[in-house]
């Protein structure tokens, strides 16, 4: 089998393009994923690249169609993850909540394939020795271990998320949905679903809508 060398530069020039590519689109500044969706992005742009390059049978025109074809999925599945909360969940999956009010879930361990070692080494990693420490823990897509700690008032994520009411981080902070809302109406906004993001802090309410 001879090998073009000349073939084998475009073709890592343009597999070089594409990943400049991927990162801008993706607006995360590097390839590090952040949630399962991106890994699989990942793992599929470097198996086409590394596949294509050293085959002769595979055109530089045919490896370019393949990676138009890629970058369309790529961003269509990132339009749907955008604009649909529901794919997002099924897709990315949602962070799971490890501690509650001090008690360790262990079937939320289970699921997300962690023994009682690997919670001590991560709590241990935030500076924490005592699960009772700790008044939340929430276990990020990427493997992020984020602790509220008792004492702490505010919370350590955003209240609102597309248009969603963060339940759970309502009750870290011992308040209420309705009282949420009386909030939201008093600063003259009268629906949740208008809302981007909204942050608790000090006990202060910050919004951005779409």
């Amino acid at each position: 089998m001879t090998i073009s060398y000349w073939e084998v530069a475009i073709k890592l020039a343009i597999g070089l393009l594409s990943l400049v590519f991927v990162i801008n689109i993706s607006g995360k500044g590097n390839l590090a994923p952040n949630s399962a969706s991106d890994q699989v992005q990942n793992y599929v742009l470097g198996g086409i690249i590394g596949g294509v390059i050293y085959s002769p049978s595979i055109t530089v025109f045919q490896f370019i169609i393949i990676l138009l074809i890629w970058a369309i999925l790529v961003l269509s599945l990132k339009w749907l993850k955008t604009n649909n909360h529901w794919v997002k969940q099924v897709i990315d999956g949602q962070p799971l909540v490890l501690i509650k009010g001090g008690k360790l879930d262990v079937e939320a361990c289970r699921s997300a394939g962690l023994s009682a070692s690997d919670v001590a080494l991560k709590l241990r990693g935030q500076g924490i020795f005592q699960i009772k420490q700790v008044k939340r823990a929430v276990l990020e897509q990427n493997g992020q271990l984020v602790l509220v700690q008792f004492g702490e008032e505010n919370p350590k994520y955003p209240i609102i998320t597309d248009g969603v009411i963060q339940l759970d981080l309502l009750d870290t902070i011992d308040k209420t949905e309705d009282w949420l809302l009386k909030e939201l109406a008093s600063q003259g906004y009268d629906n949740v679903a208008d809302i981007f993001i909204a942050e608790y802090d000090k006990g202060e309410i910050s919004v951005v809508t779409y």
